[in-house]
Parts: structure tokens; sequence; C-alpha cells
């Protein structure tokens, strides 16, 4: 089974979210399943200075406007196709973003012409080498399907998988002319999706087959309040659709052995965790105590539900808990949060921008995770909190609810409980799992429990990767009929 996997990031070569953890672990994961996966990312400059050289190269010619070529490269474990086209990609500022903070105007271009290379390499434009299956991931990769189906020649089957349905990259009606797609693409068949051309629209219609990053996720895509005006395609498509929850790299994401964190320590040597506790009160100003630490490493948005916490951080430090917030995202909550810290000297702690040595310092450091999400595709903090022993209190939303299993009576009995589960996502409910929380960790035997139940909970990609393996093979068996 050969697979081209197609994204426009990929950890730890660039990262703005968990799409780049998961299009960087998951081929590693097929690989040792026996798979042959190879991987087309933009050629960045902060890829390019990752590698080591360049085993290959392949011309492509003219790729909207100007010239690009295939580099085949190794990095990280990973085996790379990088689409080099330095009149798309070789400029400053993130994948997506420009240094002004708005979007690069000609993102239309840069990821169909990502798609385009994709299709191209699916026909077999590199020597040696051509995939049976194209696995494209998100809107920046959703054109490689529509160019291969609307091309007419035989094929490799398809996959599209959605990270995040609320970003579809959906551009004016005046770009079509100009991705060389036939004129019938221009339908409700193709990618014309309510005027404009609908990139990730585009690619679930011609897809063979659809995943997404939860099983919970796959049932609320289909329906009005979580399909994002997409939920009649992906009805119509739903024998077609199937979630497999994500997993983590187990090797980058270990408390026994991560050398970001101050002390190492496992489920036999639990009690070591708390130097790093200790480490994370010094590091953001806090003064030594028992009190719980609660903390939130997440973009900084309404999805994430994040509006609600900023507006209770008042009653969520009356009632004994001290907060650290790690994030970016919408400035209104940027500043909430900046306020709520200025109040609070010691009890509340702001850090505004990415920093991933830092987000593995506060899991093994804070006593809980908040992941309040109005909805959640799969979520991946909340993964590497019950890795960490830092138990999760999360909306009962998508890859929330299908990774955490509440505290209640009946999970503590049976000793299968890791986090705390709330709903709705209000503040009184978000509140309400707070004091559970505080119940939980006034008995510090049974928070031990807890603490080791969740850092016993299989979150690799090994169960996820053998799913998506078998789906695979499935679709290449059924196509070959």
């Amino acid at each position: 089974m050969s697979v081209l996997s197609v994204a426009s990031e990929v950890y730890p070569l660039v990262k703005t979210g968990g799409l780049a953890d998961v299009a960087g672990a998951l081929p590693q994961a097929l690989n040792r399943l026996g798979g042959d996966v190879r991987t087309l990312l933009p050629a960045y400059p902060d890829v390019l200075s990752e590698l080591d050289g360049v085993h290959s190269e392949h011309m492509l010619g003219d790729l909207f406007g100007g010239s690009a070529r295939i580099l085949s490269a190794n990095a990280h474990g990973l085996d790379l196709l990088l689409l080099d086209a330095p009149h798309l990609y070789d400029r400053p500022g993130g994948p997506y973003v420009g240094v002004n903070g708005y979007d690069h105007p000609d993102n239309w271009a840069r990821f169909a012409a990502l798609g385009k290379a994709a299709a191209a390499i699916g026909f077999g434009a590199l020597p040696g080498w051509q995939p049976n299956l194209v696995h494209a991931h998100d809107w920046q990769a959703a054109l490689a399907p529509v160019y291969l189906a609307m091309d007419g020649r035989a094929r490799p089957s398809t996959v599209v998988t959605i990270h995040n349905l609320a970003f579809q990259g959906a551009f004016p009606h005046a770009i079509f002319s100009a991705l060389g797609l036939p004129d019938s693409a221009w339908s409700i068949a193709g990618v014309e999706y309510y005027g404009t051309v609908g990139y990730l629209k585009g690619g679930l219609h011609a897809a063979d087959m659809i995943t997404t990053v939860s099983p919970t996720y796959a049932t609320e895509i289909l329906t009005p309040a979580g399909g994002m005006g997409l939920d009649g395609l992906l009805r119509g498509r739903s024998g077609q659709l199937h979630g497999i929850v994500n997993g983590v790299d187990v090797e980058t994401w270990n408390p026994a052995t991560d050398r970001q964190i101050a002390s190492n320590y496992s489920l036999s040597d639990l009690p070591r965790r708390e130097a790093n506790k200790r480490a994370l009160e010094q590091e953001f100003g806090f003064e030594q105590d028992d009190s719980p630490i609660l903390a939130v490493v997440s973009r900084l948005t309404w999805q994430k539900g994040l509006d609600i916490l900023a507006e209770a951080v008042d009653e969520v430090v009356a009632r004994g808990f001290r907060l650290v917030v790690v994030g970016s995202g919408d400035q209104l909550l940027e500043g909430a949060f900046l306020a709520a810290a200025a109040r609070y000297p010691g009890r509340v702690g702001v850090r505004i921008g990415y920093d991933e040595p830092l987000s593995h310092r506060v899991q093994a450091g804070a006593d809980a995770l908040l992941v309040p999400s109005r909805f959640e595709p799969c979520g991946l903090t909340q993964l590497y909190a019950l890795r960490y022993g830092c138990l999760p209190v999360v909306s009962r939303v998508g890859g929330l609810a299908d990774t955490v299993i509440d505290a209640n009576i009946a999970a503590i009995s049976a000793g299968v409980a890791t986090g705390v589960i709330f709903e709705p996502v209000t503040r009184e409910a978000l509140l309400n799992g707070l004091n559970r929380l505080k119940a939980l960790y006034s008995d510090q035997s049974l928070w031990r429990n807890l603490q080791k139940q969740a850092m016993s909970s299989n979150i690799s990609w090994d169960s996820s990767a053998r799913r998506y393996a078998d789906l695979f093979r499935q679709l290449l068996k059924d196509q070959a009929k």
C-alpha cells in the first residue's frame, strides 16, 4: 500500500495546530504497519532549513505563475516530497498568515498548487514511485482529489480527512478560471459552493472516502448545528464517512523521558511529578502552596469556549484555583486574560503566543487541564494531559467526549475514570464541573488513582493507525473490483 499524504503543515517541521501533529505522526505509524507513506508538504523556508540534504528533484514546470519542482528528502523520520515553488512559499510569516497578521492574499493559489502537485504525483510524475492512494488533509489539500477525479484518466484512490469543518477554504468565483479545472467543475458536483469556489466542499464530493478525527464528531457534522453548511453533502456521503480518533506521538509526549520538563516521572514514581508543579509555580510567579493549578493550552477563540472562562475567572479564583493560560487568538480574549493576571498576581498567569516547550511544562506541572470547547473535532491537548497525569476537564463534544471518561460514581467504582466532563457549554456548567474537580482533588488518594488511570489510557497511534490501514486496504480492494 503506497500512500501520498498531503498536508499544509507537518510537525516538527512546521506547526500551527493539531493538524501538524497528525500529519507528522500518522504516516510514521502507517509505515510501521507495513505501508509506504510519503508526505507532500510545501517547501516553506523553515522546512528547507531542517533538511540535511535532498535525494532528488523533479521539475513540474510552471505552477500558478512560477516554476516548481518536487524535492525528495528525509527529516525526523518522515519520507518527504517537498513542493518547492519560491514564488508561492518563500516569504516571511506563517503557512497561512503574513507578518501583517492577515491571510496571504494568494492562499487560493498556494494551496491549489499543493493539490495540483499531489495530482501530478498521483498520476505518476515521479520516476520510480507512484501512490495507489492519495490522503488529503483539510481544505488546504482538498483540491487533490478534485484534480484527480476531473482529469478522466485512471487514478489512485482518494481520501479526505476533516480536521476542523469550520475551516473550508472558500474563495471568490473570479479565481476559478485560473485553477485549470474543466468547466464542469463549476457545479454542485464540483467546487461551486454558494457562488464561491469551495476547496473542502469539492474535495468532500470528489473523494472516494471521507474520514474525520473522532467518532462523535463524525455524527455531529451530519447535523445542521455541526455541519457548517456541509451537513447535506455529508449526509449524502455518510456511507463513506468514518470517524477515527486521533492518537499522539507517545515518544515526543512521554513524561518519563521528556527533556523539556523539570523532573521526569512515570506511573511507578508519580510523586516525582510534584517537582514540575513547583517549577511551574516559579515560572509563573505563584507562591508555593497545595491549591490546584488549572491550565489552558489553546487557541483563545470562541470555538474553544474561552470567552466563558474569561467571564468566570473571578469565580474560578474564588473557588481556590490558580490559573495558567497559554495561547493566542482573539485580541479581546487575550486582553481579558491579561487583565485577570493583573488583578490576581500570583494566582493567574498568562503567556500570549505559541510555545511548544512551555506546553510540555504546563502539562507536567498543572493539576488539571481545562478544554471547554463548543465544538472539538478531536482535540490533542486533552490527550497530552492524560499522558502527563494532568486531569482533563472537558465539555461533552466531539473527540473530548470520546477520549475522556467522566469521574462519576460508576466510573470511579470501576476504576476507569480519567477526568471531568460537563455540559452544556455555559459558565454555570463549567463552574459546576470545577466544583466536582475540587471535590476530587480534596481526596488525594482518589486523585492519585485518577492520575494513574489517566496515564494508563491508550492514546498512542497504534490502534488508530490500524483502523486507517484497514480502511485504506478495504478501499483499494473495492476500487480494484
